[in-house]
C-alpha cells in the first residue's frame, strides 16, 4: 500500500509506501527535494504541510519546534503519510530568521489613534539593534503590568518602534496604558516573534485584511511593499465598526495617491447610513475578488474575522500557504484556550 503526496514546488506526486518517509520517496523519485543531515536534526527539509496527515518519527526540537509544528510545518525526512497529501518545502522568504533582541525602551509618542486604541512610539535605549520583518511582533512590558504581544507597526529600520494598543475589557495592561502611561515611561520589548510576516520576493498580488488594531502589522506590511517599490498591485482592506473606529484613514488615502499600485478600502460593520462600503470586511473582499490566483494574503485582526477570510480565500483556491494569518486573541481568550499565538487586541 501507498500513498500519493504531491509535492508543490516539483509540480508532481510521488508514490510513498506505507511506513516510508516522504522525503526518502521523493529523492527515490529524483526530486531535488532540500534537506541535509535525514535524520531530523538540522531543519534542512522543513516543509509546509498543505494538506493530509502525517505522523512524525522522533526528531531535535531544534530542528523543528513545537510553534513550528502548530503551524502545520513538518520535516519531511521524519514525516510518514497515512493519507493522500500535499508539502512544499520551505521558500527562502519562509526562512527568514532575526536575532532576538531584549530591549530597553523609553516612550517617546503617546496619542489616541481612536476612542479605544493607543498609538504608543519607543525609542530603543539599549539592547539594539532591532531587526524585524515587515508583519512580526514583540513582547512587551510595562512597569507593573504582565508582559503582552503587539504588533510593530512601523517599518523595519526605522529608528522608532510604533505599537497600537486596543483596550479591553479587563485588561491590565491596556488599561495602564490607557490611563497611566506617560512620555518617558520605560517599557521593555522582546522580540520580533511571528511567520506571518511580508514576503519581499512574492511578486503576485497582495491582498491585506486588518481589523481594528490589526491595522498595525498590516501597516508595516504595506508601507515595506511601498518602500521597497514592489511592483504588484496592493488591495488593503480595513474593517472597523464605525466611523470613530477608523483611524489612519488620510494617511493611507494619500499613500494610494501617489502610489497607483496602492487600493485602501475602509468597510464600516454598523453604520447603516455610511458613504463608505458597509458590512462584514471579508464580504467586501468577496465581493470583489472572485478567485485569488497567484495572491498572497495577509490578515489580522480578531480571530473571527481572521478565520472567516482564510475560508474564504481557500474556498476559492488559495494555497494556505500563501495565507499569512494572525489572530489577534485577548490575554483571557489566550489563557481560556491555553494558546500563546500573534499579538493582542
Amino acid at each position: 500500500m501507498s500513498f500519493k503526496v504531491r509535492i508543490v514546488q516539483a509540480q508532481r506526486s510521488v508514490e510513498v509506501p506505507t511506513g516510508a518517509t516522504i522525503l526518502a520517496s521523493a529523492l527515490d523519485a529524483g526530486v531535488d527535494y532540500p534537506f541535509g543531515c535525514q535524520s531530523g536534526n538540522c531543519g534542512a527539509c522543513k516543509s509546509h504541510l498543505v494538506r493530509g496527515e502525517v505522523t512524525m518519527e522522533g526528531y531535535s526540537e531544534f530542528a523543528l519546534s513545537d510553534e513550528e509544528k502548530a503551524r502545520g510545518l513538518i520535516l519531511a525526512c521524519r514525516a510518514v503519510p497515512w493519507e493522500d497529501s500535499e508539502v512544499a518545502w520551505l521558500e527562502e522568504d519562509d526562512l527568514i530568521v532575526h536575532p532576538r533582541r531584549l530591549l530597553d525602551c523609553r516612550v517617546v509618542g503617546l496619542d489616541d489613534a481612536t476612542h479605544d486604541i493607543k498609538r504608543v512610539r519607543l525609542a530603543i535605549v539599549s539592547g539594539g539593534p532591532f531587526d524585524f520583518s515587515a508583519g512580526q511582533f514583540a513582547s512587551l512590558t510595562f512597569d507593573g503590568c504582565p508582559p503582552r504581544d503587539y504588533s510593530m507597526a512601523n517599518v523595519p529600520g526605522d529608528p522608532i518602534l510604533e505599537f497600537h494598543v486596543r483596550r479591553t475589557a479587563g485588561g491590565v495592561t491596556s488599561a495602564h496604558v490607557g490611563d497611566r502611561l506617560g512620555l518617558d515611561d520605560p517599557v521593555r520589548v522582546e522580540g520580533p516573534f511571528g511567520p506571518s510576516y511580508l514576503r519581499e520576493t512574492h511578486r503576485g498580488p497582495i491582498i491585506a485584511v486588518a481589523g481594528g488594531s490589526g491595522m498595525a502589522p498590516i501597516k508595516s506590511v504595506v508601507e515595506r511593499a511601498l518602500q521597497k517599490a514592489l511592483p504588484q498591485h496592493i488591495y488593503f482592506y480595513f474593517g472597523v465598526r464605525s466611523e470613530r473606529d477608523l483611524y489612519l484613514h488620510d494617511h493611507f488615502a494619500r499613500l494610494a495617491e501617489t502610489h497607483k499600485n496602492l487600493h485602501f478600502i475602509p468597510v464600516l460593520s454598523d453604520d447603516q447610513g455610511t458613504s463608505r462600503r458597509h458590512g462584514l470586511v471579508h464580504e467586501a473582499v468577496a465581493q470583489d475578488f472572485d478567485e485569488f490566483d497567484g495572491c498572497k494574503a495577509y490578515l489580522a485582526g480578531p480571530p473571527v474575522m481572521v478565520e472567516a477570510a482564510t475560508r474564504l480565500f481557500e474556498q476559492r483556491g488559495m494555497r494556505r500557504i500563501d495565507i499569512h494569518a494572525d489572530a489577534f486573541y485577548t490575554a483571557a481568550e489566550m489563557a481560556s484556550a491555553g494558546k500563546k499565538t500573534g499579538a493582542e487586541l
